[in-house]
């Protein structure tokens, strides 16, 4: 997902291993249909604040980083994503061809600006049974990521209230660096413009089994269309339950 982004992130690698360059300078072939602003200018510049730009250069590298990890001998066995980072999971598994995920990433990442300076994100130290009780009407749960890690998005000054909340009982609760509420009702206006925009999409049944975290469960890739795209933006990021039914499976890192 976002939040693992730095300056100069890549760089090192675009010169030792030539693998991965490749794999990079295909993933910018494929974004350049998508966006106006080229990848390894941006992976070489000074920022990498704007969504519409951090998303895509996310899914290049990590879909790069897959790429050179294979020519080292470490093959998946299943993959996983978390939120965005779905698309490369689905891209590096064989779900969606390179051209296809840079649409949903670069698309899908733009009709999200509309939402920018009118939400943000917290992640609260709590088990999310406890968490909902703290909820109201304005927030939403984004991702559960461990027993005692949850994401909620929502409106700005009910995350205030929240994060208030939390320090006068003792739980830990911290920011996102996001200004938009992914994974709440505020995705619900741009749903329309993103099942038009990712129309196109043409999901194939993968080659690696693929666990979703839009559902908790394994599923055939060839369901992910343009309104599973859709709901993996909208709905919560299932991601410990994702995590605890690969374990079941005998899948293990």
């Amino acid at each position: 997902g976002q939040g693992s982004q730095w300056v100069g992130m890549a760089l090192e690698l675009l010169e030792s291993s030539p693998v991965f360059a490749a794999r990079l300078a295909e993933c910018a072939a494929a974004l350049e249909s998508f966006v106006d602003w080229s990848l390894l200018d941006v992976l070489r510049g000074p920022s990498l604040e704007r969504l519409d730009v951090v998303q895509p250069v996310l899914w290049a590298v990590m879909v790069s980083l897959a790429e050179m990890w294979r020519a080292n001998g470490v093959r998946p066995a299943a993959v996983v994503g978390h939120s965005q980072g779905e698309i490369a999971a689905a891209v590096v598994a064989g779900g969606l061809s390179l051209q296809d995920g840079a649409r949903v990433v670069a698309l899908r990442s733009k009709a999200l600006t509309v939402l920018s300076g009118r939400g943000g994100m917290v992640s609260v130290a709590e088990p999310v049974e406890k968490l909902r009780e703290r909820l109201d009407p304005r927030m939403s749960v984004a991702a559960v990521n461990g027993p005692g890690s949850v994401v909620v998005s929502g409106d700005p000054d009910a995350l205030d209230e929240l994060i208030a909340a939390c320090e006068r009982d003792g739980v830990r609760a911290r920011r996102v660096p996001v200004d938009y509420a992914s994974h709440s009702a505020q995705v619900e206006q741009i749903e329309a413009e993103l099942r038009e925009l990712l129309a196109p999409v043409s999901p194939r049944t993968a080659g690696i089994p693929f666990c979703s975290t839009v559902t908790g469960e394994l599923i055939d890739t060839a369901v992910m269309d343009a309104g599973y795209w859709y709901r993996n933006l909208r709905n919560t990021v299932e991601f410990e339950k994702a995590t605890r039914k690969l374990l079941a499976d005998g899948y293990r890192v």
